[in-house]
């Protein structure tokens, strides 16, 4: 047989696309082709097949060789299409059975001994394969674990391109070596940091588990030393565990990012970039490959932006859109990547750039403008996206030294947290909403749920003497349906809609 085709995955963002492998074999001038928009890396694999295939014991024929990966307009990338191609190329000589590999879909890259490595992105490669109904995939032995992740799906892995010719008919020896594992780092947990050794912030604290509890994004201000940073790393541990759905996502995202997936963590991911990140650092990106940031890969987590006032204006507003959409789109030309991003984003930033402004006791060195200018270092329409702009003072000397814990533990504020969102559940059922900080302000301002004019008496003033922006009056509403969520009363009132404008840039009520 001339011509044998086999399947493969093409990756953007974390879409995947099944793509047809055709090999074809003329009676012509000795070539080895691969047409079908592949990129550098992609093309570079005809040198990586033919040497792997010598190598173990498969030698191709001194044939013209072309193949073919289909659909043509979609653009391919990466190394992942190896084992498919040397699998087709095999199959199209009569070394192997093309009724073998025709309904399977191989994934992974090959070394120049013969060995397979394993690539990043497999767990949403496999995910496509099952939705598209194949039920055997082939992957590198280092992705065994994260490729098993996926339910329904029949996983063979391997450690050597002998092993996988030998499974589709080929009479060669299929020696032991040693597999390539996973070069990425493992994502770290960090739950094991308690709410409890935050002593003195007892304003913050609570207003940590409003943010928590309705999934609000928050502003902390404050200079430095006052403890903004201990409080943002304990967040994640008072979010409710992931399920196993979400967890998937996330376990998607960081694999195209290249981290080593074992297993499926319930932990909301915490990301932390430094100041200096560029835009694309945040949004993510590449020339050819679509990489996600920091923003994907804060999904179903928080992203945490400490001296937030450093980082570029333009970055910052490049959080906009997702904080709106929940996705975050690469455009490059020629394709465009859409990751997930429904993120809780937590900022923190000093006063002033020497961070002594307003502190008592102490002297800022600032010129009025310096001050000024970097209070605006966050855009209006990015402060208008957060739900609680809390001002953190520094805690005193009695209250630091006196050996005492705080009375919240991680523990009993994940208890209150997971309470108040199932009553938010409850309350939203039927709908697509889960967390007050998702529903649109017109289910809150207009029909079953909209407030008594008495208790939207102060929320209207400010609107009225334009202290709040509409999109600022429907998200201190919803930080008010969180407040009663937590004090398990059935609607706020005044008091909670006091409370709530008071946590949004210290509004009077």
């Amino acid at each position: 047989m001339t011509t044998a085709r086999t399947w493969a995955v093409a990756l953007t963002g974390v879409d995947g696309h099944l793509v047809e492998v055709e090999a074809d074999m003329s009676n012509q001038t000795p070539e080895f082709r691969i047409i079908g928009l592949p990129d550098k890396s992609l093309g570079e694999a005809v040198q990586r097949v033919h040497n792997a295939c010598k190598n173990a014991g498969l030698d191709l024929p001194r044939r013209r060789l072309t193949v073919n990966l289909s659909p043509a307009s979609l653009p391919k990338h990466g190394a992942g299409f190896d084992l498919g191609i040397a699998m087709a190329c095999l199959a199209a000589g009569g070394s192997i059975e093309a009724r073998s590999i025709a309904a399977t879909v191989h994934i992974g890259e090959l070394g120049l001994d013969g060995r397979i490595r394993p690539v990043p992105g497999v767990l949403p490669a496999v995910f496509a394969a099952a939705r598209a109904g194949f039920e055997t995939v082939i992957v590198p032995r280092g992705n065994e674990a994260e490729a098993r992740l996926v339910p329904g799906v029949e996983i063979r892995a391997a450690a050597s391109l002998a092993e996988v010719a030998v499974w589709h008919g080929a009479d060669v020896e299929a020696p032991d070596v040693e597999a390539v594992e996973v070069a990425g780092a493992v994502h770290t947990r960090g739950d094991s940091l308690d709410l409890a050794d935050v002593v003195g912030q007892d304003d913050a604290v609570d207003a940590l588990v409003v943010a928590a509890a309705g999934g609000h994004h928050m502003l902390l201000s404050g200079p430095p030393g006052a403890g903004k940073t201990m409080l943002a790393r304990r967040l994640p541990g008072i979010l409710p565990a992931l399920d196993e759905q979400e967890a998937l996502e996330v376990a998607s995202v960081r694999s195209l990012s290249g981290e080593a997936v074992v297993a499926l963590d319930p932990l909301p991911p915490l990301e932390a970039p430094h100041h200096s990140a560029s835009v694309a650092a945040l949004v993510g990106g590449g020339s050819r490959t679509a990489r996600p940031g920091a923003i994907a890969r804060a999904h179903r987590g928080v992203l945490f932006l400490d001296e937030a006032a450093e980082f570029s204006r333009v970055a910052l507003d490049a959080l906009r859109q997702p904080l709106e959409s929940g996705v975050i789109e690469v455009h490059r030309a020629g394709f465009t990547a859409t990751f997930p991003a429904r993120f809780q984003l937590l900022l923190a930033m000093n006063p002033c750039p020497c961070g002594n402004h307003g502190v008592r006791g102490a002297e800022c060195v600032c010129p009025p403008m310096s001050i000024r200018r970097y209070s605006i270092r966050l855009s209006g329409p990015l402060r208008d996206r957060i739900d609680i702009d809390l001002q953190v003072n520094r805690v005193a000397a009695s209250r630091a030294m006196a050996g005492k814990r705080s009375d919240l533990s991680t523990a009993q504020a994940r208890d209150r947290v997971a309470a108040a969102r199932a009553r938010a559940a409850s309350r939203w059922n039927g709908t697509r909403w889960r967390r007050n900080g998702d529903v649109p302000g017109t289910w809150l301002r207009q029909g079953p749920h909209r407030l008594p004019a008495v208790t939207r008496s102060p929320l209207d003033r400010a609107l009225e003497r334009g202290a709040l922006t509409l999109r600022g009056y429907d998200r201190v509403l919803r930080v008010a349906w969180t407040m009663a969520d937590l004090a398990e009363i059935e609607r706020p009132g005044i008091d909670e809609i006091g409370r709530a404008l008071h946590l949004r840039r210290g509004l009077p009520r």
